[in-house]
Parts: structure tokens; sequence; C-alpha cells
């Protein structure tokens, strides 16, 4: 395959060859086009895109198929008068018309992504930030669409986006685990746009088919013990709530750490809590601290912020004291200053993975070769010292 563009053959004779091909064979797939025309695939899916706002094509899943009532009429007129999708006015329709069928504040040619994301209240909105920031820069459209920490509603929200919207590709935040994470990882591995994964990486059985960029969580709790450690603290207990992705990264990253500083993890508080908002939250934080009493436990590393400043009021409801009895180091960094003490926290790079995930992503629409390599970027979190600790 020859992956650059041919100077010999017009943006305009491309897409009628597109319409021909189409017309002949029913349904194409975009690689496939890519291939016969000796294009990249982002330059047929914006051929695509272009025609399909016309009318005269209709986007199917990794292709497209032309659009009946008007494909007689489109070859004719480019055969006799040279087709440009440039000019909607001369194929199908009036050019309100295609303005009307064209998403708001897409322009042509412009490449769309399609950002998916667990949640919009806590922790992504500074990921949004950075892929808004990045994404002006680029000149790439993001179409944002809110998930729910469940592979079901994230497959439903995807599938929307490549089938329905056409998108050229993806930042998603998916869940990996389980069987129907696992499906949809398979999924994203299928779809026919390139896909980056953000605060998520693909299991092994998934590597080079996806790229990732995530924020280094292990080795942000691994600051958070040796700040600790640092302080004198011994005897360094972990809270993390259990349903988050973050969580084993955290644990990780705490255990390593205790390790190379020769401090203990057994025998010291190692606990997946329940979320906050839970009905059972209330006892687990009871029952962590007292084992941080019984264990003579004096630091805790907890994940996340709602969670250790509802730590900071039991412990003071119960004339445990902050840091002098318990010091403690929060991780995410949303809301952690304004807690009373004001809490030590590890802050994830958040604007800067969403920035890194456009860019890697418009690097990849903008590269021909098939056989570029898969990127993993990996971002280091910061330590920001207040009085918790």
């Amino acid at each position: 395959m020859t992956t650059s563009e041919p100077s010999a053959m017009l943006p305009s004779e491309r897409r009628a060859k597109v319409i021909e091909l189409l017309r002949r064979r029913g349904t194409v797939r975009v690689h496939d086009l890519a291939d016969e025309l000796e294009v990249s695939a982002i330059t047929v899916r914006r051929d695509i895109t272009l025609l399909a706002e016309q009318g005269l094509v209709r986007r199917v899943r990794g292709g497209a198929t032309v659009t009946a009532a008007v494909a007689d009429d489109a070859l004719a007129h480019s055969a006799s008068h040279g087709y440009s999708a440039s000019h909607p006015a001369e194929s199908n329709g009036s050019a309100a018309s295609v303005a009307e069928r064209r998403l708001p504040g897409e322009r042509p040619g412009q490449p769309t992504v399609g950002l998916v994301v667990p949640s919009l209240d806590y922790y992504w909105p500074d990921v949004i930030k950075g892929v808004r920031e990045a994404a002006a820069e680029a000149d790439v459209r993001i179409v944002l669409r809110g998930a729910t920490y469940e592979a079901a509603d994230e497959r439903r929200q995807l599938t929307r986006l490549v089938e329905a919207v056409g998108v050229d590709g993806l930042l998603v935040a998916p869940t990996t685990t389980g069987d129907e994470g696992e499906a949809l990882m398979r999924w994203l591995r299928s779809v026919d746009v390139p896909v980056v994964l953000i605060e998520r990486t693909p299991t092994d059985s998934y590597h080079g088919a996806v790229e990732s960029v995530v924020s280094d969580h292990a080795r942000g709790a691994a600051m958070a013990v040796r700040h600790l450690a640092e302080l004198g603290h011994r005897r360094i207990g972990l809270s993390t709530t259990a349903k988050s992705p973050t969580s084993p990264h955290v644990r990780r990253g705490w255990r390593e750490a205790c390790a190379e500083l020769g401090l203990p993890v057994d025998g010291v508080p190692d606990v997946h809590t329940v979320d906050r908002p839970d009905a059972e939250w209330p006892a687990a934080l009871d029952a962590l601290l007292d084992a941080c009493v019984e264990s003579g436990t004096t630091a805790l590393v907890v994940h996340s912020d709602p969670e250790a400043i509802s730590l900071v009021e039991r412990c003071q409801e119960r004339g445990i004291r902050v840091p002098e009895d318990l010091a403690l180091v929060t991780y995410d960094d949303e809301v952690a200053e304004l807690s009373d003490p004001p809490l030590t926290a590890i802050r994830p790079p958040k604007a800067a993975v969403g920035r890194a995930a456009v860019t890697l992503l418009a690097e990849r629409l903008n590269d021909p070769d098939p056989h570029r390599p898969a990127h993993r970027i990996v971002i280091e979190p910061r330590l920001i010292v207040r009085s918790s600790s």
C-alpha cells in the first residue's frame, strides 16, 4: 500500500471516485477505499463526511454506502462538470440545506473526535478542560458524552459517536475490567477509527490496538509515602475506595514505596472502603480509625478527597488531632484545600492528560503510516503540601 497522497488526483476527482466505487460495490470500508485511492484513512473519512453532508453517501459502521436517489445524478454531474464537494449548491440541495445537516460548529474537513468520560462532575472537568485547550490548538472538534462507570453505557455512547455522528477518532476512559469491560475493549480494538484511552491502560491482550495517556498514580502514591516517611512516620496506612479504577494503582505505589523504605504493610490499615455517600460509610470510617489507634498507625494515604475530608471531621469528633495524632495525605486534590485543616494532596496532572490525549490522537490522524507504533504516555503527579501532614 502506498500511504502518501497522490498529487495527480485532485480532491474533487477523488470524491467522484469514491462515489463511483460506492455505486458499483454498494458498501465499502474506509480502509479499502484508502488502499484503492492510495490515501490515508483520515482523508477518506473527511471525504465521506463532506459527501454525506450533501446527501450523496450515507455513513455506515467502518465505511459508507451510496445514496441511491442521487448517485446517478452525482456521477453524471461529476463526469460533465468536475465534482467538487466544496460547492454544495452544485450537487444535492442548496448551501443552506447542507449547513443544516452539518453538526453545530463543524467546518468542512475539520476532524471530529468523540470524548466519553465516566463523570462530568468529579475529577474529569479538568481533564475535559485540557482536551478543549488542545483541541482548539489542533483545530479538532470535540463531541462530549458523559457515561456512568458502566461498560454497557459506555458502549452505547461510543457506538452512537462512531455510527451516527461518524467521528474521526475517539478519546475514552472506558471500563476495562470484568466480562463487559473486556468485551468493550475488544470492540474498541475493532472500530475503524483511532482510539486513545484516557487514564486507562489496555490489558496486555490489546497492546498495539489502542493508545493511552495516564497519570502515574503509583508514583503519586509513592510520593505521599516518601513525604510522610521524611516527616518521621514509620507506620503509614492506606484507604482506597473499592470501586475506583485508580485504587489498584495507588495501592501498588503505596506497597512499593513502603517496601523500598523498609516500612511495614502488614499490621497497618490497608482497606478498601465504600464511597462516602454509601450508607455503610460511617461504620467503615470508625473501623478505619479504630484500626489506626490499635496498630499505632500515625499516618494515612486516603483516596479520595471526599473520604479524606469526612475522615478529618470524624477525627475531630473523636478527639484525634490532625496532624499531631494522625497525618493525612489525600489523593486527587479536587477540594482538599477546603478542608479544615487543609489537606496535603497528590494532584494528578488532569489537564495535562487531556491535552496529551488530543495531541496523540491528532498525530495519529495526521500520520498516514499504518505501521506507526502505539504510544503510551505517562505523566507524573505533584505533591501539594498543606497543614494535614
